[in-house]
């Protein structure tokens, strides 16, 4: 379907491929811009990228009618809100009312939640449409966005911003494409262990992971109730800020001085970059320097050894007995072997068939482990030795937050074998520990890498409860990278 032609307004209106989503609603309340032009511009960019797979639903008519009865009520003087007529994308596994939620798996492909999400119900309280459902790695239990069931013909898998040849990332995967290439403003995802983050590093945008807690998790198909998060992406901390605040009412801090910042280097955090991330990330860290933030290098040892002891007994443990639990408390005519035997990609069905469902993992001799002991000891002491890890190198060293690059490397080529062990491993091993932790976690794009030309991230890390400190950072990080 056609909607419109974006040349047709680049005469009369702003350039909308640009605007902020705070921007947009103060354009749409004084009536500079209308919401329906937002909303034919993002669908026409929608429409025109269909090869990247973004969407999985986009949910055209409902959203422009919404925006025409918005512009009808500003018309008639009505109040602003704070996202009055900017649309957003949605990944496709937080509820969306009247739209299908499937988790980018086919056995869900036909679930149609009746009441939102209260995360997403605060954005659509705050005037926000939603334009669609975002692809996203299949059940999210990937980091690729390398997804076999919902594709557009002949190309498989979300397909990176910047270059179609290459991953976008996950298992946000179609959220961060669809921010990235402005198809709209600003999207949700969910992260469990990367999956905000990541794949904003790999596509250009900013992703935020909260303290997991921070936002409320009903209304969104499960991986591990310990780990998940719901998590905003947009192309400015500005819009990840409104959002955050939208959320969870907190207040938005102005950006920290950067004299008064004191950030930490770790080197579990800089190893084994590949050459464009490295150079990137390193001329960031000489511009910050420059412009007098503090930065020390610090030393955490026992980080790698603590973050396994967590990582995949939670994830494995949980996936199994919190999806039984989703599909029960949804009422859905569905068994977790009925969701299992329609898995389409085969990295996802390995997860399951090989871990989740007989309840192991590989012991350090490659032999499979029961589960159960280790997640109770996970769980019992290994989050608490974890945390304790981050807390004693902040103390210590006096520190506002750890910064490395989001991703050690850049989006690899999307193939059939992209989704293997091997690259799983590497793209979340800096993120990860953090998601375990339960710490906030912002990445921000850094430019593009010299050989590759892909996007380069760089994350800073607060510990709990920062996140609106580390927002402030973040601002003033943004400030100093874009000069």
């Amino acid at each position: 379907m056609k909607i419109i032609n974006p040349s047709d307004l680049a005469n009369t209106v702003p350039d909308l491929s640009t605007l902020s989503a705070a921007d947009a609603a103060v354009l749409i309340y004084e009536q500079k811009i209308s919401s329906e032009q937002l909303v034919c511009a993002c669908l026409s960019r929608i429409e025109a990228q269909e090869h990247l797979n973004a969407f999985i639903t986009v949910n055209a008519a409902q959203a422009l009618a919404q925006a025409k009865a918005w512009d009808k009520y500003l018309a008639a003087g009505g109040a602003p809100l704070p996202l009055g007529g900017v649309p957003i994308a949605v990944k496709d596994n937080i509820h969306v009312a009247g739209l299908p939620n499937t988790a980018g798996t086919l056995a869900l492909k036909n679930f149609i939640p009746t009441a939102s999400a209260p995360v997403i119900q605060k954005l659509i309280d705050a005037g926000a449409i939603i334009i669609g459902k975002s692809n996203m790695h299949e059940l999210a239990f990937g980091v690729t966005g390398y997804n076999a069931a919902y594709h557009s013909p002949g190309v498989k898998g979300v397909r990176n911003a910047r270059n179609p040849s290459r991953i976008a990332g996950g298992s946000s995967s179609g959220s961060a494409v669809a921010v990235a290439t402005s198809m709209v403003p600003v999207a949700i995802g969910t992260d469990t262990g990367a999956s905000v983050r990541q794949p904003c590093a790999l596509n250009g945008c900013v992703g935020f992971r909260p303290t997991t807690g921070r936002y409320p998790q009903t209304g969104i198909t499960p991986i591990s109730h310990t780990r998940d998060t719901a998590g905003p992406m947009a192309r400015s901390v500005g819009d990840i800020s409104l959002l955050d605040h939208l959320i969870t009412g907190s207040a938005v801090l102005a950006p920290k001085p950067a004299n008064r910042i004191r950030l930490g280097i770790a080197h579990y955090f800089w190893q084994a970059l590949d050459d464009d991330v490295s150079q990137q990330a390193h001329a960031a860290l000489a511009m910050l320097r420059d412009a007098g933030i503090t930065l020390i290098n610090v030393e955490m040892p026992e980080l790698e050894q603590a973050n396994a002891a967590v990582s995949f007994p939670v994830v494995m443990h949980e996936g199994k007995h919190d999806l039984i639990k989703y599909l029960q408390e949804q009422d859905l005519p569905l068994t977790l072997a009925d969701v299992v035997q329609q898995i389409a990609s085969p990295d996802v069905r390995a997860i399951f068939e090989h871990g989740i469902i007989p309840g192991v993992i590989p012991d350090i001799n490659g032999q499979p482990a029961p589960l159960p002991p280790l997640y109770d000891q996970a769980i019992s002491q290994g989050i608490g030795r974890l945390l304790a890890i981050y807390e004693h190198t902040f103390r210590e060293n006096e520190l506002d937050g750890l910064i490395f690059p989001t991703s050690p490397v850049v989006a690899p080529l999307a193939n059939d074998e992209v989704s293997s062990a091997e690259n799983f491993a590497r793209l979340i091993r800096n993120v990860d520990p953090g998601s375990n932790a339960r710490l906030p976690g912002l990445s921000l794009p850094i430019g593009n890498g010299p050989t590759s030309q892909l996007p380069v991230g760089i994350e800073i890390d607060g510990l709990p409860g920062s996140d609106a400190q580390i927002l402030a950072i973040g601002a003033t990080l943004e400030q100093i990278l874009k000069q």
